[in-house]
């Protein structure tokens, strides 16, 4: 399982579910919801995670010239529009490479690809302005424009080199993702079978170096062990730019308590995603059940097409887990309880235009106002809708700089390159 669409199950949503995804918003307060809005222009409000160059990858090959962004596109997970109307003040643009390349020895390759494009898309939108500090982010968020960064997702990408992660580095990438869905040479990811258990001494090397060139440690996707093994080791705070909290969904792309509780003394911050699967109170149990009736499909049948169509009727009488705007919350709740209030931001990991993806109420990144008038309901106050917001995510930025300035006084460059075989 090398993809999103591989990973995450694909299958109908009711009109009476859509139909409810479209009311929270309108459900809200109005006078929350004005509140909620003002308050993420002031933050200004971050989001860690967003897929638009893999679906310009996906749709024209990495053509951008077929969308204007300025304008609406109900094709796109992001436009101009759908971001001033989110009141979005900085997005991070995902850099994403499937698990596989590492093992096509392409991954480098496809990660450059998917720079360009990002960059093309920053350079080529009037709204837009690359930002490599926290100091760009609000300067560019005053201004009036969207900052707009980059997250490497997936450390395959880098092919053991620390000479690619600091060139990564220069063309703007300010977060690595140890791991995508399966494990690197040097990291275990958290949907793959243990191989290191953690990290290997080459990938305790790469954090030190992430943390001297001043580049987040991102422990979304990775192992517990892994987890554990980057908190033990970094000098700077780490995030999960796109995880949501293992108690309330105990699926393996979630984080435990146990490093929740950490947090605080490493500065770090959990970055919530809003993927269904990965927010439904049921989603573990239901992958469970379709994994079953997938084994007892493939029992009864061998031709591929057939198989396809029985899980797929399966998953139609057996629906979708249930997952609400509510959940999203209740995640948020849950981190405030263990971390802190200082220890939450937001990485919605907005991938795809169809709604069944993200938690009912979430459907689309004009959807962030209602969330935050959910979060006031519930009691929280303008200052800490402010830090989920972004000044969380600033703040531990300012850390993430300050030790990677303060390291480049004292130490080199990482210097070691894998082996080339034949």
């Amino acid at each position: 399982m090398n993809t999103r669409r591989d990973f995450i199950a694909q299958s109908g949503l009711s009109a009476l579910a859509l139909a409810a995804a479209r009311t929270w918003a309108a459900a809200a307060d109005p006078a929350l919801l004005l509140r909620a809005q003002k308050l993420l222009a002031q933050a200004p409000f971050i989001d860690t995670h967003n897929d638009l160059p893999s679906m310009f990858l996906e749709l024209t090959a990495g053509d951008i010239s077929p969308f204007d962004l300025e304008v609406r596109q109900p094709k796109l997970c992001a436009d101009v529009p759908a971001m001033r109307e989110a009141r979005l003040g900085a997005q991070y643009w995902s850099v994403y490479v499937g698990s596989d390349a590492q093992d096509r020895h392409d991954a480098l390759h496809l990660g450059m690809r998917q720079f360009d494009v990002a960059l093309r898309i920053i350079r080529s939108t009037p709204a837009f302005e690359q930002a490599r500090t926290a100091a760009d982010i609000e300067r560019i968020a005053r201004a009036g424009r969207i900052a707009c960064l980059i997250g490497v997702e997936g450390g395959h990408q880098i092919e053991q080199s620390p000479a690619v992660l600091r060139v990564f580095h220069e063309l703007g990438a300010r977060y690595l993702t140890l791991t995508h869905f399966g494990n690197v040479p040097w990291a275990d990811a958290a949907t793959d079978n243990p191989a290191q258990y953690g990290l290997t001494e080459l990938g305790r090397q790469l954090v030190r170096e992430m943390n001297r060139i001043g580049m987040f440690v991102d422990i979304s996707h990775v192992s517990a062990d892994t987890m554990r093994d980057a908190l033990l080791v970094t000098r700077a705070p780490v995030i999960f730019s796109h995880s949501s909290a293992y108690a309330m969904n105990p699926h393996p792309r979630n984080f435990p308590d146990d490093i929740l509780a950490k947090l605080p003394a490493n500065g770090g911050v959990c970055h919530v995603n809003f993927i269904r699967d990965f927010v439904s109170p049921e989603g573990q149990a239901w992958a469970g059940r379709r994994a079953a009736a997938l084994r007892d499909i493939k029992s009864r049948l061998t031709d591929q097409k057939k198989i396809d169509a029985a899980l797929a009727e399966w998953q139609k009488s057996a629906g979708l887990p249930k997952a609400t705007l509510g959940d999203v919350a209740d995640h948020v709740d849950h981190i405030r309880k263990v971390a802190g209030i200082d220890h939450i931001g937001i990485g919605a990991d907005y991938w795809s235009v169809d709604p069944k993806e993200m938690a009912d109420g979430m459907a689309t990144l004009t959807c962030y106002p209602a969330l935050f008038a959910e979060l006031l309901r519930r009691g929280y106050t303008d200052e800490d809708v402010l830090k989920i917001a972004g000044r969380n995510h600033l703040r531990a930025m300012r850390a993430m700089e300050k030790v990677a300035a303060e390291l480049q006084r004292t130490e080199k460059p990482l210097i070691t390159e894998p082996k080339v075989t034949a």
